[in-house]
C-alpha cells in the first residue's frame, strides 16, 4: 500500500492550502462564514480525499476519492474566479493559483489514470 504523504498529488495540495489560507485571511470580515470558509474546506477537502482514497482497500473506493479530490479543485478555482469577480481578491492574486490549481489537476490526473489503468482490485 501506498503512504499517501509520499505523493506528489497530496504534497502539492498541502501547499496549495498554505497559500489559500493566507490568501483568505485578508478577505473581508463580512465573507468569514461565506467566501471564506467554503474557500478553506474546499482547499482542505483535497488532500483529505486523497489521503482517505488511498486508505481505501479497493480501487473502485480509491479512485472515487480522487474524483472527490478533483472536484474540490474546481470548486476551489470558481470560488477563486467569485472572490475576482466581486473584489475581493485582485487578478494578480488569482493568476498564481490558477497555476497552482492546473498543477495540482495534472498531477491528480496522473494519479487517476494510474490507478484506473492498474490490476489491483
Amino acid at each position: 500500500m501506498t503512504n499517501y504523504k509520499n505523493l506528489e498529488a497530496w504534497k502539492k495540495s498541502m501547499e496549495l492550502i498554505k497559500e489559500i489560507y493566507l490568501l483568505a485571511a485578508n478577505y473581508p470580515k463580512e465573507e468569514l462564514y461565506a467566501l471564506t470558509s467554503q474557500t478553506k474546506r474546499a482547499a482542505i477537502s483535497v488532500p483529505a480525499n486523497i489521503a482517505e482514497g488511498i486508505g481505501r482497500n479497493y480501487k473502485k473506493d480509491t479512485i472515487q476519492f480522487l474524483h472527490i479530490a478533483r472536484g474540490s479543485l474546481y470548486e476551489l478555482e470558481t470560488l477563486l474566479n467569485i472572490a475576482v469577480m466581486v473584489d475581493v481578491i485582485s487578478e494578480e492574486k488569482f493568476e498564481p493559483f490558477v497555476v497552482r490549481l492546473d498543477e495540482c489537476l495534472k498531477i491528480l490526473n496522473g494519479l487517476i489514470a494510474y490507478y484506473e489503468s492498474s490490476s489491483l482490485k
